[in-house]
């Protein structure tokens, strides 16, 4: 068996891309890869085309590296398909081939992505052209069988939320199968960083996923670093990882509450909500904005930390110890809330680990990867925490996950606040005069989130691509569903909260 290490060796290294290797290859190697993902040897990161290449990164978990994948000078515009061997490469693909018109041969699902012919242009990453034509209408797969019948719901719905459709084909109250299709949001954030500045590359990163603004900001901003071998200031380091914890913090406190109130105990919403509203005041008052957008931009962070506003995030600390023990008490003691959750929307720890799932989701189905422990960058290498990790795979697991992770992010704000250096937040960013590619990897509320980017000589962003750790994360929501019933999608739903605007670009 090939590791990532010799299929890197076996293709040509590209210049300049930082951290991690990036390697031209052929069809062969591609293809072996594709077989290594679908034998469980590599974990699939990421899938992305520009113009006439392919590009796939790819975690070798045994041997704790990540390295990029490429096929260029692609003749026809077509190369083989991943996810004819590989699962959870089908969407990635399906939204490639919308984006670029790079067509993956054999792909088992033909049917487009992310667009549903709203577009004025067709392949707007790719060989860009106008188009009038008429397309068959998006059909959803067919289930066999006796006294079946669909439900369909969305993508308007009730609540204040992203639109999404949900295909529902069930026997009486039983759903037999569940079929998604999103899109809906789609925003063009690929095609606006064409071009951008830094600036403007990080503020379109963080409105990417409004819930992961630090998140995304965090990780476009280290892959430019990375790019431009550009070291940053160790305050704006820490900075970037209490603004990280923070919002990790307000993101599982919300969940928790909403994933109760689902299950029609809306006290947990209001006692959670509060808490969670306390996590944005604190915020807002230390970092100038509730979800800190904007905050981090390559070279550091835009606002200081004052004494104050330290002081307001210790009090947010002890608010949050003080009352949290007594929730996590009533939620584990309320029978009518565990018959609810426990053994509902229960995804196999073989699927977990197939589709590379991260985060909470990941987690609760035996899972344990998290990017702050395994790529350990700065200042995790340095703060002390633990990743709850559980088997049971259902909607109990998933509270409980993490129940256990705003824990640990309350020691890990601590931690930062104890151990934060002095000095600037803020360095200046010199043109390097050469293109310079880089690729970042942090871990966000829902799980790893990546930037891959080339820049111009000028410093300006030639190709960004961002992925959310939803592209992996929502096709296993079809999965968990089956065989529960039709009142509990709601509640599985909630249990993943994976992110349609993340997933849609």
């Amino acid at each position: 068996m090939s590791t990532l290490n010799d299929m890197i060796k076996k293709g040509r290294l590209v210049p300049h891309h930082a951290p991690r290797p990036r390697a031209i290859v052929d069809p062969i190697v591609w293809t072996s890869a594709a077989q290594a993902l679908s034998e469980g040897h590599l974990i699939l990161l990421g899938l992305w085309g520009e113009g006439n290449a392919v590009h796939m990164a790819l975690l070798d978990e045994l041997a704790g590296m990540i390295g990029v994948l490429s096929l260029e000078g692609l003749e026809g515009g077509g190369y083989p398909s991943v996810a004819r061997l590989h699962p959870p490469a089908l969407r990635p693909e399906r939204a490639l081939r919308d984006l670029t018109g790079l067509e993956p041969w054999d792909l088992p699902d033909n049917r487009s992505w992310l667009d549903h012919n709203r577009w004025d242009l067709r392949y707007p990453l790719g060989k860009r052209g106008v188009s009038f034509e008429e397309t068959t209408p998006y059909t959803f797969l067919r289930t066999e069988g006796e006294s079946l019948h669909q439900i369909p719901v969305g993508p308007v719905h009730a609540g204040i939320i992203e639109p999404g459709h949900f295909r529902f084909t069930a026997n009486g109250e039983t759903v037999v199968r569940l079929e998604e299709r999103l899109g809906y949001t789609h925003k063009g954030i690929e095609a606006l960083m064409a071009g951008a500045d830094l600036i403007r590359g990080a503020q379109l990163a963080g409105r990417t996923s409004g819930d992961s603004t630090v998140a995304y900001s965090y990780a476009f901003s280290q892959a430019v670093e990375a790019a431009l071998r550009l070291v940053v200031p160790p305050r704006a380091v820490w900075l970037r990882a209490l603004m990280a914890e923070l919002e990790r913090l307000a993101n599982h406190l919300g969940d928790i509450g909403a994933i109760c109130n689902d299950a029609a105990f809306s006290l947990m919403l209001a006692h959670c909500g509060v808490l969670r509203e306390h996590v944005l005041r604190a915020a807002n008052t230390a970092l100038g904005h509730r979800l800190m957008r904007d905050r981090i931009i390559p070279g550091g962070v835009t606002t200081d930390l004052n004494s104050d506003g330290a002081a307001g995030v210790r009090s947010l600390l002890a608010e949050i110890r003080r009352r949290f023990p007594a929730l996590v008490e009533l939620y584990d003691n309320t029978a009518s809330l565990q018959d609810r959750t426990v053994g509902t929307g229960k995804l196999r720890i073989d699927l977990a680990r197939e589709y590379g799932a991260g985060g909470y989701i990941g987690r609760a189905s035996g899972r344990g990867f998290d990017a702050r422990k395994v790529l350990r960058y700065p200042p995790y290498d340095s703060l002390v925490f633990d990743v709850p990790v559980l088997n049971d795979g259902d909607v109990n697991a998933r509270v409980w996950i993490r129940i256990r992770e705003v824990e640990q992010s309350l020691l890990l704000i601590e931690g930062i606040l104890d151990g934060l250096p002095e000095g600037p937040v803020l360095d200046v960013i010199s043109p390097v005069n050469e293109s310079r590619e880089g690729l970042a990897l942090v871990e966000g509320f829902r799980g790893d989130v990546l930037v891959w980017l080339r820049l111009t000589p000028e410093g300006m962003i030639e190709r960004c691509h961002l992925r959310d750790p939803s592209w992996f994360q929502w096709p296993l929501l079809e999965a968990a569903i089956e065989g529960n019933i039709v009142a509990d999608f709601p509640l599985c739903n909630k249990s993943f909260n994976c992110s349609y605007s993340g997933h849609d670009l």
